[in-house]
């Protein structure tokens, strides 16, 4: 194998990990790379990743390299000369914390403020000069502003994951179109990865073609499509009882591959990255955009996609949204 990449995952024994983990090791994800895994839990659960270890073993993947799992107390340790940086573990909505059900927003932006901050500030110290940071964890765009920010590391490059809702939006186009999913590309997810989120079935391509001509029903976009991709998280717990697993993990997957080769041209992925101010986005906080990977492996704002003033209205809503989140967390960039 010509080389090798190590990758750190948080929140290794849940469910989402579960499902993403070996595909890390695979082959396909990072191609010839021998994948070194580094797995973190909190320390009440970090016992259970031996057996997950054990299952990983006992899979024979080709490219698996060295694994190690610890929990969130060495996470310094763990950081060191990593590569990539999924960072899916994060204090979910229902959840008792500190004798409290948390259920509002703020409570989860200001108690996963604090686990992204350390876990920031060990990513930027101990963390290659080039590594990526993919947060899967909610609020994703939040969180991953206050590691970056944390961080300080300006050539690292931390992402928020959008391309779970994507790939949603992909799957309610081909359905109403009547078109192979294959066939749907550069799904634009604006903004947060919350219920403001606008998906772009204006600039998304069916069969080459705009969504706005292949679609041209402006009705069915505003009052059924974006609300159910917006709603498509609460749905499939109403469902299943449970949050998505599988389809983040390979959200999650399908992020970093769209990241470890050049994107071809005419085409673009989906995931919030820091705004630079292009379309009009106040500098700094991470808003999902249409993104490309450049043949050096840099990552780049598609920067000449038209606006209708429809999506230009559902955009701001999303970009106020994380501007209140950003005010809201503020105490923590002091």
């Amino acid at each position: 194998m010509s080389s090798s990449v190590k990758v750190v995952v948080t929140g290794a024994a849940g469910q989402i990990a579960y499902s993403l983990i070996p595909r890390l090791v695979d082959g396909r994800t990072f191609g010839d790379k021998k994948v070194d895994l580094v797995l973190v839990e909190i320390p009440q659960v970090v016992s259970k990743l031996e057996g997950l270890v054990m299952e990983l073993e006992d899979s024979y993947f080709p490219n698996m390299g060295k694994v190690t799992f610890t929990d969130t107390d060495n996470f310094e340790e763990a950081s060191k000369d990593g590569d990539w940086f999924l960072l899916v573990g994060s204090i979910p909505r229902g959840i008792v914390y500190n004798g409290k059900k948390i259920e509002e927003r703020s409570d989860l932006l200001s108690i996963n403020g604090g686990i992204f901050v350390d876990q920031g500030k060990a990513i930027g110290l101990h963390g290659k000069d080039n590594a990526k940071i993919l947060v899967v964890g909610n609020p994703a765009n939040t969180n991953a502003f206050i590691g970056k920010n944390a961080a300080g590391n300006n050539s690292q490059h931390w992402m928020a994951m959008t391309m779970l809702d994507s790939n949603r939006a992909k799957s309610i186009i081909s359905k109403k179109t009547d078109t192979d999913i294959s066939e749907i590309k550069n799904m634009i997810i604006w903004g947060n990865h919350s219920p403001t989120m606008y998906p772009d079935a204006e600039n998304v391509l069916i069969n080459g073609s705009l969504g706005s001509s292949v679609i041209n029903d402006m009705s069915w976009m505003e009052n059924e499509f974006i609300p159910k991709v917006q709603q498509r998280g609460k749905a499939v717990i109403d469902a299943r009882g449970a949050s998505s697993a599988t389809s983040a993990a390979k959200a999650a997957i399908d992020t970093v591959m769209a990241c470890e080769s050049p994107t071809e041209d005419g085409y673009i992925f989906s995931a919030a990255v820091a705004s630079d101010g292009s379309y009009g986005v106040p500098e700094g906080i991470m808003c999902g955009y249409p993104l490309m990977t450049l043949s050096d492996g840099t990552i780049e704002i598609k920067r000449d996609i038209s606006l209708s003033d429809f999506a230009k209205s559902k955009f701001q809503i999303s970009i106020d949204e994380l501007l209140s989140e950003k005010d809201a967390i503020k105490h923590l960039m002091e």
